[in-house]
């Protein structure tokens, strides 16, 4: 599970909120531009000065004065909650700057550009007052205009804030039917909503896409663990579960090395744990400490049991062929691609999953699909692993190698 990591992605995004004052623009030039009387323009003049010396609080005092004015202009008005705007923000009081900046989107003497930034600012007060409904609904409103990925990026952590999986679900799936993936901690916040929520498959699925996009130990780890203990996990699917953490480099315990490679020659299959044992003693795992000589007797193990193999090799496929054992054909197909000899075993292979008298015609699919992947033969792994069905864990791990393949772990 990576509920621990996931838990902190609310602070993380709320860093990335918005920072900037709400905007003053051409303040001079609109004073300019009408006359302002004394009485209104000495308080809004004093109010900033104090906001360049940092008084915001102080500087809402001044603008109170001006508000006590009488019969003020729409410019006068205009200018004041404007100096409000900026200094509300700048001081925190969210529920005063917005109603300010409120009332100047409606005073129909923004341009444009300043509208947009005003707009924006009201969203970052939204989002600081914890407000995000309103935020939404004014994201919302402005991306009608056009994708903006800022806006949607504010969108999706508000989603996450407000605890709605349903809409933070909906908007990641509109973007990956657009073309576009969403970040890895977009799909964080929908993990850890599913997490909290304990919805498990929403939670794997999400888990899924992670691993996918950015594949990282924690992601593959969880992936693998929840396969493993999923209700109805058939134990036939071990050593399947243990081939996917080797392609992806996260066997790291002398007790993981020394399961995989005797699964490995329960499955006869020499060669793939020799493979498995060598990397062991590369990484400096196995060969050292007090079991250093369990780990020698295995290695031994390996190799004498792959030199018998490679002995009698042709009376063994002349037997299984005159048996019509396909089991048994699938079996030595596998220990031949791991051995090197990928042409011969897949062809073996293919020919045994062809036959109708396969115990576990989905594991043969799947373990043709690993042969392929250890040939080297990318897309023909991919193509069989596609077709791969069950609900005993055959259609997650064939999935998961898919995944692997597509995006191996770096």
């Amino acid at each position: 599970m990576i509920k621990n990591r996931l838990a902190h992605l609310g602070l993380a995004m709320a860093a990335i909120g918005f920072t900037a004052a709400t905007p003053m623009l051409g303040l001079s030039t609109a004073v300019a531009a009408e006359t302002v009387r004394a009485e209104v323009g000495a308080p809004l003049q004093a109010a900033q000065t104090l906001m360049k010396q940092g008084k915001f609080k102080e500087a809402l005092g001044k603008l109170r004065d001006a508000d006590n004015v009488s019969g003020k202009t729409p410019n006068e008005a205009y200018l004041i909650e404007r100096v409000r705007a900026a200094a509300a923000s700048s001081a925190g009081d969210y529920d005063v700057a917005n109603k300010s900046i409120e009332k100047l989107l409606d005073s129909g003497k923004l341009s444009a550009g300043e509208r947009k930034n005003f707009e924006d600012g009201l969203i970052g007060n939204y989002i600081r007052a914890k407000e995000f409904g309103k935020a939404n609904a004014l994201i919302q409103k402005a991306l009608k205009d056009g994708n903006d990925p800022k806006l949607r990026a504010y969108l999706i952590q508000n989603y996450f804030f407000q605890g709605n999986t349903k809409e933070l679900a909906s908007e990641l799936s509109a973007a990956e039917k657009a073309g576009r993936t969403p970040t890895e901690d977009q799909y964080g916040m929908l993990a850890n909503l599913y997490n909290k929520n304990g919805d498990k498959a929403g939670y794997v699925n999400v888990i899924e896409k992670l691993a996918a996009n950015y594949p990282k130990v924690n992601y593959w780890t969880d992936l693998l663990n929840r396969v493993s203990a999923k209700p109805g996990f058939s134990g036939r699917l071990t050593v399947d579960v243990y081939r996917l953490k080797f392609a992806n480099n996260l066997i790291k315990k002398p007790s993981e090395y020394l399961e995989m490679a005797q699964l490995a020659l329960q499955a006869n299959a020499p060669a793939e744990a020799i493979k498995i044992i060598d990397r062991g003693y590369k990484s400096g795992v196995l060969g050292t400490g007090a079991d250093a000589d369990r780990h020698k007797r295995l290695k031994d193990l390996a190799d004498k049991t792959l030199a018998d193999e490679s002995k009698n090799l042709a009376a063994n496929e002349a037997a299984l062929v005159k048996a019509k054992d396909n089991e048994g054909l699938l079996a030595l197909g596998y220990a031949l691609v791991q051995d090197g000899k990928a042409d011969k075993g897949l062809a073996m292979m293919e020919t045994a999953v062809k036959s109708s008298d396969l115990k576990n015609p989905e594991d043969a699919k799947l373990r043709l699909g690993e042969a392929y992947a250890a040939a080297g033969k990318k897309q023909q792994a991919i193509n069989v692993l596609k077709s791969v069905r069950g609900t005993d864990g055959t259609a997650e791990l064939a999935r998961y190698w898919i995944m692997a393949i597509n995006h191996p772990m770096s």
